[in-house]
Parts: structure tokens; sequence; C-alpha cells
């Protein structure tokens, strides 16, 4: 006959190696042990990040597409785009040839000339 208390022994500690071998560990209750003090750094989502980052992208582009076209041509499209309705004003508004966008096109303008 066997006891059933050794039965239940047993079968806690199988539980208990099972559990180890897919990486789960044990502490007592009430101590302060790895989880107490490996805890992760809450994280701060931030929306900096991605804002600077499509400021950029935007800029760039706008370089970009200024230093392909031309001045003239730029500036009559923008033009185009400020004597439109709803939204292409505000295109016309955001499109408009900033101190940034000039200083990328220049960039640009000299990165394909010494390409060539």
């Amino acid at each position: 006959m066997t006891d059933p208390n050794m039965s239940d022994f047993y079968r806690r500690v199988a539980k208990i190696e099972k559990a180890r071998k897919k990486g789960y560990g044990f502490e007592a209750a009430g101590t302060l042990g790895r989880s107490y003090y490996a805890q992760p750094a809450p994280r701060r989502k931030s929306v900096l990040g991605p804002l600077v980052f499509l400021l950029v992208c935007g800029f760039l582009l706008k370089g970009v597409m200024f230093s392909q076209v031309g001045a003239d041509l730029y500036n009559q499209r923008v033009t185009n785009l400020m004597q439109g309705e709803g939204l292409d004003r505000v295109g016309g508004w955001l499109m408009q040839a900033d101190p940034v966008t000039l200083y990328v096109a220049e960039k640009v303008n000299g990165l394909l000339l010494s390409l060539k």
C-alpha cells in the first residue's frame, strides 16, 4: 500500500520540475527575490520621435522635388495649389519653399553633380 502523502509529494515535485524546464522560477511569498530587483523600467510612449521623423521625411521629399522640378515650375505648382479650394490650399501652404527645403535642394543638387 502506498502512502497518499508521498504520491502527492511526487506529483508536486514533478509539476515543479516541469515548470522549471519551461523556464519558470519560484520565489517564497513575502521575500524580495529576483522579480523585485529585475523589473524592467516602464516604457513611456513618446510622440516626439515619430513626429520628428515625419518632419524630416517631409522636408527631404520637398527638397528633392524642388531640386528635380526646378524653382520656377515648383513655385508655379504651389501657386496653383494655393488658388484651389479646401485641402488644396493647405497642401499649397505646406509645400511652399522654405529655407529648409531650399537647403535640402541645394545639397541634393550638389550630390547629383558630384555623382556625374
